[in-house]
């Protein structure tokens, strides 16, 4: 573990924004997409994912020194797992403080989306839980968490927020369900039926692909990249000591 880190209660503070911000990103241009152009959703995707790429990218970069910016439970769960292999990484109460935050965070900016577009909070009632849409959050996890792992373990985190906001925006397109990969998100999305919700029926499968995805990446990681472990605290951004001690 990096010394000097911030305290907890800032990083989860941090996790708690940063993921508000994302999902109101996602359901908000997502709203928005709909309102513009109601009758093409090809272009709505495309709006959907450009606004989302943009919004990581900047959410990464502006919180990154602060909690690492993880905004997803996966990768949380990850840096712990690797983290338990070499003394780096979050601790079990860090990880459960992250995870809760995480979780809070992408339900309240489901919230504020809905109530800057003048929709209304409500509960999704569209389904997404098909075969190919568990396989495409797998693929879309397992590639998320050897990125970011695979960044921090050649020394290439300050790449972090540009790759995996490429990244995310890609799988918007080459996988089926659109790549939520993230608990938390997925969670947060029932609270909007809109363009992005998902109804809570889905999330269960959604939840369960995408922690099998995140098992796949850590160990296709490990396989390629058996340095990974040393290198945990470096995810997403390594926090610096002299963000630590402002």
């Amino acid at each position: 573990m990096i010394s000097n880190q911030p305290p907890l209660w800032r990083r989860a503070i941090a996790e708690l924004l940063g993921t508000s911000l994302l999902v109101a990103i996602v359901v908000g241009s997502g709203i928005a997409a709909q309102q513009l152009s109601p009758s093409d959703v090809g272009l709505q995707l495309l709006q959907n994912s450009t606004a989302t790429v943009l919004g990581l990218t900047v959410l990464i970069l502006m919180l990154g020194p602060v909690s690492g910016a993880h905004f997803n439970p996966v990768v949380s769960l990850a840096d712990w797992i690797l983290g338990r292999r070499a003394g780096t990484g979050l601790t079990l109460p860090e990880l459960g403080t992250y995870v809760v935050a995480q979780t809070v965070g992408a339900v309240s900016g489901s919230m504020v989306a809905n109530a800057m577009f003048g929709v209304g909070t409500s509960i999704s009632s569209k389904e997404r839980a098909t075969p190919g849409h568990l396989l495409g959050e797998v693929v879309a996890t397992a590639g998320l968490v050897m990125l970011i792992f695979a960044l921090a373990a050649t020394s290439r985190g300050v790449l972090a927020a540009p790759a995996v906001g490429a990244y995310i925006g890609a799988a918007y397109w080459f996988t089926s369900s659109t790549s939520f990969a993230n608990p938390a998100v997925t969670v947060g999305r029932i609270f909007s039926d809109t363009f992005a919700g998902i109804a809570p029926a889905s999330v269960p499968g959604y939840v369960l692909a995408q922690l099998i995805g995140a098992a796949i990446g850590i160990g296709l990681l490990l396989i390629l990249f058996p340095s990974a472990a040393r290198t945990a605290d470096g995810v997403v951004l390594a926090h610096s000591a002299e963000t630590a001690r402002s």
